[in-house]
């Protein structure tokens, strides 16, 4: 019987171990991309210097682009600053700098095919 207590007893350390790591672990996993922040939505506004997105939240947020660090692809291609457009779907992974956000990987959606009408 005394045995079966103190297996008990250690099981339930364990797992109370296990809770408390999990939970100091937790910032550091919400943050992830190693403290880039994860911005998707609609591009409704594109320049030189940035792009402005309007989240899947409905927030707006501005996103400034550097010329050595920021990457552009599309459907794992990789593409021009210059190939993105207003509408077009995006996930950005951007981090702050100077108290703005600066995206290092810009990331389009796949261009849809043109639909083809059959003529009966």
């Amino acid at each position: 019987m005394n045995a079966d207590i103190l297996t008990s007893t250690k099981l339930k350390i364990q797992v109370a171990l296990l809770a408390i790591v999990s939970l100091a672990l937790l910032p550091t996993i919400a943050t992830g991309h190693g403290g880039e922040e994860h911005v998707t939505g609609t591009v409704t506004k594109i320049s030189d210097a940035s792009v402005t997105v309007k989240t899947t939240a409905g927030k707006t947020v501005e996103i400034g682009f550097d010329a050595k660090m920021t990457t552009y692809v599309r459907a794992k291609q990789p593409i021009q600053k210059t190939d993105i457009k207003v509408g077009d779907r995006v996930a950005i992974h951007a981090m702050e700098v100077n108290e703005k956000l600066v995206a290092h990987s810009v990331e389009l959606g796949a261009v849809k095919a043109a639909k083809q009408t059959a003529k009966h």
